[in-house]
């Protein structure tokens, strides 16, 4: 059943009968015109009732969609982003902290996709149309992760000065013969097949079929322990599941092995940038990468490979240290401003080049405001 809530909120919750008195429960990212992307609001409602769901024993599991048929989820709240950032910058402050506004969103998303990435009952993102950024975020801890034959996913946020972040850098980083590095450095959208075999999702089920599912879930007879239930539905899915067509990730995948195999980020970056290829998708992602921020190409680089050989939980503690400094003196503003602000797509980078984006100038993003302990995020384990 719905609950009683206005239909312009955020996030709408419902539950379902199921069977022997359990229950399924539905969460819907509802803001349909900005392709659902993801406010500190938004946020808050739904960590709250996924801490309620999960103490809840009649609910049995847990779906994630979007509303309408463009997005799941296309990203952040770049807008109030912004306006913090330029309040910030006009403060004078030196603390990275006292962007209140940002550190409060970064703590509580990194909170939110680490409780859905721990979360001890099956939870199901529906991963249907665009799924990008903060999308990604959502959609990569879930239990099963379902894309469908118009979903499209991507991390493009070397386009306005950011960098794979919310567990971008930990799932990338794993992405088959280190393709993520070019997915990061390129933004190149995935289809659902590439999208699986990337890792970043599980099974692709025909979008007309998503009531079907929800009605198989509904009839399933849950045993009220999250591995067997995981498996149950893991088994119910597959009922529906069709193999989708192989996109270009993989029709590349020789040249983009060969491509960041090069050695350095210079080495890299300038091999995709003499890329003679004629294929549409690896002409756009050479010009997105050519017109990116090269300070965002570098983080990049230096997270994926520091976020090799840390946890998830160290991984999100690293990039959220990063992002608050790329919110207080990165290109982060500057990239929004020119996307979305002023729209003149013209942004003005700094550094404007990667060779003045060196390892030496990253090394300002990877320290700490905090002590260890004193870390926002220093409870994940």
């Amino acid at each position: 059943m719905s609950e009683p809530a206005a239909a312009e909120a955020s996030v709408l919750f419902e539950t379902r009968a199921g069977v022997g008195g359990t229950r399924i429960g539905i969460a819907t990212l509802n803001a349909p015109r900005t392709l659902n992307g993801l406010s500190l609001e938004m946020t808050r409602l739904l960590d709250a009732r996924l801490i309620a769901w999960a103490d809840d024993a009649t609910i049995a599991c847990v779906v994630l969609r979007g509303a309408g048929e463009k997005a799941f989820c296309a990203g952040g709240d770049l807008h109030g982003l912004y306006r913090s950032m330029v309040d910030y910058r006009d403060s004078g402050s030196d603390d990275i902290t006292t962007n209140t506004y940002a550190a409060a969103f970064f703590e509580e998303e990194y909170r939110l996709d680490y409780r859905i990435h721990t979360y001890p009952k099956p939870l199901l993102c529906w991963g249907h149309g665009i799924v990008m950024g903060g999308g990604i975020g959502l959609m990569s801890g879930a239990s099963h992760r379902v894309v469908t034959e118009r979903s499209k996913l991507a991390m493009p946020e070397i386009s306005i000065g950011l960098f794979p972040d919310v567990g971008g850098s930990w799932l990338l980083s794993r992405v088959p013969r280190g393709a993520g590095l070019f997915l990061a450095l390129t933004g190149a959208p995935l289809n659902a097949g590439d999208a699986i075999y990337a890792g970043l999702a599980d099974v692709g089920i025909d979008s007309t079929r998503q009531d079907e599912v929800l009605a198989a879930m509904a009839s399933q007879a849950w045993a009220g322990e999250g591995a067997a239930d995981r498996d149950a539905l893991t088994a119910l899915l597959q009922r529906f599941a069709q193999t989708p067509p192989a996109g270009p990730l993989q029709a590349h995948a020789d040249t983009i092995a060969e491509l960041v195999g090069k050695g350095s980020l210079e080495q890299v970056v300038g091999a995709i940038a003499a890329l003679d290829a004629e294929d549409p998708w690896l002409q756009t992602a050479k010009a997105t990468l050519a017109a990116g921020a090269p300070g965002s190409a570098r983080l990049s680089w230096e997270l994926q490979h520091r976020a090799a050989g840390l946890s998830l939980a160290e991984t999100f503690r690293l990039e959220c240290i990063a992002a608050l400094h790329v919110a207080a003196h990165g290109d982060f503003a500057e990239g929004i401003r020119a996307l979305l602000v002023d729209k003149d797509r013209t942004p003005h980078w700094s550094p404007s080049t990667l060779a003045q984006a060196d390892a030496h100038w990253a090394e300002a993003f990877f320290i700490s405001p905090w002590p260890d302990s004193a870390h926002p995020l220093s409870d994940l384990s």
